[in-house]
């Protein structure tokens, strides 16, 4: 395969492989999913043997509308011998532990990636994996079916926020155009993935929203969800995740940070904006991300604790000399 390119080489792996495991990332979001279910369709139309994995058992049903969304599946199959992983920054986001020997191509667009793949299709410039996964399919002069176009368009409108993050370009409303001549309804995906929201949700804003606490002179806003809040209300996890971003919308706020315990220890989410940089945040942790959208896990199961610790750290960086 020498002189190929990444796309290539990804594509004659893809070519010689009997049955691909693509892998997205625990608590999912649409890049991940979107992506995986974008190879899921052209795999399929193309009757390559695949399976799509994710860990939870709960996903996100506002994209259940997605070709082969109702395929996704938390079991590993008995053969593969190649791993696709989407949106993943290191292989402890998929959740379990895989065969060493077993051939990885790896397609992100975290900064923080390891680079854990035999092919690494990563670019940190992108808005979204998804971006860089149109990338593979139009170096490849691969066919885009629609609905292979709509799980694109869907990561790339969400992973920036609907166009808004800095990090989207001319690139990605080229691709987001191109996708529409292909047969996505932009209105589609906006009713299908921001108008669909469950009551159990709105049960549950508030109670988050009460926990709202403001430091280093109002710029950072800490929020925290309680599992007992969870069963209560009858919401998934994944449904209060933008809370973050909702506080962030406060004007005076510059970082949002998000609190949950989780097996043991406490998951935080940060978001920022005013080119404030939170992946250090992230990174001291022994967590990743990018500039404006990191998370790491505290080694605690107080969220009190965790939020100190955070707090704490952030004051160490003098981000706002107070």
């Amino acid at each position: 395969m020498e002189g190929l390119s990444l796309y290539s080489k990804a594509l004659d792996l893809i070519n010689k492989s009997r049955y691909i495991l693509i892998v997205t990332h625990i608590n999912p979001d649409a890049d991940t999913l979107s992506c995986a279910l974008a190879l899921s369709n052209y795999f399929k139309e193309n009757k390559i043997k695949h399976a799509v994995f994710n860990k939870m058992k709960a996903l996100p049903s506002n994209l259940d509308f997605l070709g082969n969304y109702q395929k996704i599946t938390d079991q590993i199959p008995k053969f593969y011998d190649l791993i696709i992983s989407v949106d993943c920054a290191n292989l402890k986001r998929v959740g379990i532990e895989f065969d060493s020997n077993i051939k990885i191509i790896n397609i992100d667009h975290h900064q923080s990636n390891n680079n854990f793949g035999i092919i690494n299709i990563v670019d940190e410039t992108k808005a979204s994996s998804a971006e860089v996964l149109y990338e593979f399919f139009k170096q490849n002069n691969l066919q885009i079916s629609q609905q292979t176009a709509q799980c694109l368009y869907v990561g790339i409108y969400d992973d920036s926020l609907a166009f808004t993050t800095p990090r989207c370009d001319s690139g990605s409303f080229e691709k987001a155009n191109h996708l529409v001549s292909l047969g996505v309804s932009p209105s589609f995906i906006a009713n299908k993935l921001l108008r669909r929201d469950s009551l159990a949700k709105y049960r549950l804003m508030p109670l988050i929203l009460n926990t709202l606490e403001l430091h280093f002179e109002g710029k950072v806003a800490t929020i925290y969800v309680k599992d007992e809040w969870l069963k209560q209300s009858g919401a998934l996890y994944t449904e209060c995740e933008e809370l973050v971003n909702m506080v962030l919308r406060i004007g005076i706020i510059d970082i949002a940070i998000f609190f949950r315990y989780s097996n043991g220890s406490t998951r935080v989410s940060m978001r920022s904006k005013n080119n404030i940089d939170v992946s250090p945040i992230a990174s001291h942790f022994n967590g990743g991300g990018h500039k404006m959208a990191a998370g790491c896990t505290c080694n605690t199961q107080d969220i009190d604790e965790a939020k100190k610790m955070i707090l704490n750290y952030i004051e160490e960086l003098n981000i706002y000399g107070i």
